[in-house]
């Protein structure tokens, strides 16, 4: 059991001053993850390849002792990550309310209205710009 805690210790002493794992290394591992199932069933050197690459990578930020880089690094990856959860997010909204609501834009400003579908013709007024038009619900 002391050499369990000593190998701990020795490891806890390397990584002092580096970076260690962050959500960008996550999904380069959950990345390998998937490639590694893939490649189970698809017999092909390029995954092996790319699953090597992708090791190397990770575990190299990992180790690095450029901690403002990395920090950057996941910074950029969890914007992207986070518009690309928003966008998902309103496409499902969309598909979701399109089947209760139609969406009208005021052919004077632009503004998107919701409204109930089953009306028939109706007169809508814009509630930015207070212009009148006719729709379809």
């Amino acid at each position: 059991m002391t050499d369990l805690n000593d190998l701990k210790q020795k490891f806890a002493r390397f990584m002092v001053g580096r970076y260690g794992s962050d959500e960008l290394n996550q999904a380069l591992f959950g990345t390998v993850l998937v490639l590694i199932v893939i490649s189970f069933f698809v017999r092909s050197h390029v995954f092996l390849v790319v699953e090597l690459l992708l090791l190397v990578l990770a575990y190299g930020r990992m180790f690095s002792k450029n901690t403002a880089r990395r920090f950057q690094e996941n910074q950029r990856f969890l914007d992207v990550r986070f518009r690309a959860l928003e966008r998902w997010r309103k496409i499902r909204e969309r598909l979701k309310d399109g089947r209760k609501y139609k969406i009208f834009k005021c052919p004077n400003c632009g503004q998107k209205l919701r409204i109930p579908r089953g009306h028939g013709k109706i007169r809508v007024r814009c509630r930015k710009c207070g212009h009148e038009f006719e729709g379809r619900s």
